[in-house]
């Protein structure tokens, strides 16, 4: 079991978690929750062994094998099979050691090493590699593909994959479904509910906790506490404690001013000084309680604009893509109506955020006719429109950019209700974390009182409170939504009718997210039976003809590689320097007095380092989806 006794924990400075204790059972799993920068990365740090409590201690197992996910992937020649074999390290050191005896011709060494791999099912390993490929969304053709061939998002999936086949015992998962798409993520829900080691799972998706845990360990002032049930039954429990704990704090301070009162009062007067003596020490005895404090600061809605044209917006027979040579939708016909609320569901790389760009006019249409109607107000949500934002402008400003006519006590009201509050309000972007910059880009959209909302991924950087104040504002939005996203709870929340993207064309969807997944397995088993149909008259395709244009779609999408490149590599280089100043602030001797403009050189790298690293991950994220959308992932 892993046991925290009175575990305090510190980064720098800063006290993140004090004085917790909680046990975590072998086989349980456990969802850690809380707040942006409340201690949860710092947490999984200290169970790794890289962050040493400060006080307290924290026991497991010395013999239990920890699997984590590696945050970076070097542009290895291996195959992706491979790679993801090597998560089971057990099999790769008997393999070594099976090669090693038949150098030395060693038979029974042979023999017994033979017997161990068979023991540890190892002889099914390349096809349970296979199998977890293929629930992250690679296809066959793609397993003997090197890992340097793959996109920054797709190595992600590799490093995930290698983590889930390890013979782990222990298995620390950090936001594990933010580079997945939906498919991939019911697929790695069921999975994990397989899983038969300890599980401590991050994770901003509700309906991912909830499908998954069966325990809640939420940090919250800096206190770590365990509850028992999913994260549903987290929230009612939470609710019912700070209902209880909010009529306590008034009791008290009821008490607190009637014995104030009391012995402002009587303490000069002589015959009541032993009364108010008694008072101030049952004043100074009483509990030290808190007002109830709730996480969520958000709270904003999408301004109900007065006039909805009808329709919004129309597409006919719109061929969507990025050239004439890279059409990726052919022939969408869609008409958005106020209140139409639309989800598009489909594989990764199908086209979903061509279609949005389509529909934003972002992309000219290559064939077909876009309708707007007039003085249409479009608020567009993507990754892409994070780098949109002025970089070495304030949150404030951006706001009275905006909206000139604010004062300045109007913007601050307005970015306090997306946790801008105070002093944040000044925070230049180009210092802010992939989730404020979303919170900022959605504070801007709500200024714009859009009658039609096109969100792509919305929720990829928000933490539960604050999708929790965007599915509250999306369902009393009156215009029309068409959403992307691969969190169910928003969708399920926001959506009353679902499209299908895939295989170029935009269908409508008769059914919900269970309707889907079985969609998905019908869809898997079709294309199967298709390649196999198709394998005999394999040797009648134009072999040129394919090659001519396959070199024409990687010519299109070759100045986005380049671009890509370059940002890997400056990423690549980012994480080497933080890694190396995380380590110096991992010493304890830093924090020594004669060391403290080291320390302060050390904390204001860190703190200019992370936001970079975040900014051009995000748009290097951005780039290989356009690059998979054109040459087909």
């Amino acid at each position: 079991m892993i046991l925290a006794s009175n575990l305090s924990l510190d980064r720098g400075t800063k006290n993140l978690i004090i004085s917790s204790s909680f046990t975590i059972h072998p086989g349980h799993k456990v969802g850690l929750v809380g707040a942006n920068g409340c201690g949860k990365s710092s947490l999984f740090a200290a169970l790794l062994g890289d962050l040493q409590p400060d006080s307290g201690d924290i026991e497991m197992p010395s013999s239990w094998a920890i699997a984590t996910v590696k945050q970076e992937t070097p542009a290895l020649t291996q195959t992706a099979l491979d790679y993801v074999m090597d998560g089971d390290k057990e099999f790769r050191q008997l393999e070594q050691q099976l090669e090693q005896a038949r150098l030395d011709d060693n038979g029974s060494q042979e023999a017994y090493l033979l017997n161990s791999i068979d023991t540890i099912d190892g002889y099914s390993l390349p096809a349970r590699a296979g199998e977890l490929l293929h629930g992250l969304g690679f296809t066959q053709d793609q397993l003997n593909n090197s890992v340097s061939s793959f996109s920054g998002g797709w190595r992600m999936r590799l490093n995930l994959a290698q983590a889930l086949i390890s013979r782990a015992d222990l298995m620390l998962l950090d936001e594990p479904t933010n580079h997945l798409d939906l498919d991939a993520v019911l697929w790695l829900q069921r999975w994990l509910k397989r899983y038969t080691g300890t599980l401590v799972l991050i994770s901003h998706d509700r309906d991912f906790l909830d499908d998954v845990i069966g325990q809640i360990l939420h940090i919250e002032q800096q206190r770590a506490k365990l509850y028992t049930g999913n994260y549903s039954s987290f929230e009612r429990q939470r609710a019912e404690q700070l209902a209880q704990q909010d009529a306590m704090y008034a009791k008290q301070q009821r008490e607190v001013k009637h014995l104030t009162s009391f012995v402002d009062r009587f303490r000069a007067k002589a015959s009541k000084a032993k009364q108010a003596q008694s008072r101030l020490k049952r004043l100074q005895k009483l509990p030290d309680l808190m007002p109830a404090h709730v996480d969520s600061q958000f709270s904003f809605n999408f301004i109900n604009p007065g006039h909805m044209p009808y329709p919004l917006l129309s597409v006919e027979q719109g061929d969507c893509g990025y050239s004439e040579q890279a059409i990726i939708l052919k022939s969408v016909n869609l008409t958005l109506v106020p209140g139409s609320r639309i989800g598009l569901l489909g594989r990764n790389g199908a086209g979903k955020s061509t279609l949005i760009k389509s529909l934003a006019g972002e992309l000219a249409l290559q064939q077909g006719k876009r309708f707007c109607a007039q003085e249409l107000s479009v608020g567009y949500f993507s990754q892409h429109q994070l780098e949109q934002l002025r970089a070495d402008d304030s949150a404030i400003n951006q706001v009275l950019l905006a909206k000139p006519e604010f004062t300045e006590l109007e913007a601050r009201n307005h970015l306090g209700r997306f946790g801008f509050s105070g002093d944040k309000a000044l925070s230049v972007v180009n210092t802010m974390s992939g989730g404020e910059k979303a919170r900022l880009v959605l504070a801007l959209i709500v200024l714009e009182k859009p009658q039609l909302l096109l969100l792509d991924e919305p929720t990829n950087h928000l933490d539960l409170e604050m999708r929790q104040a965007l599915v509250m504002a999306l369902q009393d939005f009156e215009g029309a939504i068409i959403l992307i996203a691969h969190d169910r709870y928003l969708l399920e929340s926001c959506v009353d009718e679902f499209y299908i993207v895939g295989n170029g064309k935009v269908d409508n969807f008769d059914g919900d997210i269970d309707d889907y997944q079985k969609w998905l397995q019908d869809d898997k088993k079709a294309a199967l039976s298709k390649d196999k149909e198709e394998t005999p008259t394999a040797d009648k395709v134009d072999k040129k003809e394919l090659r001519r244009q396959q070199a024409e779609l990687r010519k299109q999408a070759a100045p986005l590689r380049k671009k890509a490149d370059q940002l890997e590599k400056q990423v690549s280089k980012w994480q080497a320097e933080l890694a190396e100043v995380e380590h110096q602030l991992a010493q304890v001797e830093i924090y020594e007095q004669e060391n403290k403009s080291q320390l302060t050189e050390c904390l204001s790298k860190q703190a200019k380092l992370k936001p970079q690293i975040e900014s051009a991950e995000e748009e290097w994220m951005e780039l290989e989806e356009q690059i998979e959308e054109i040459v087909g992932g």
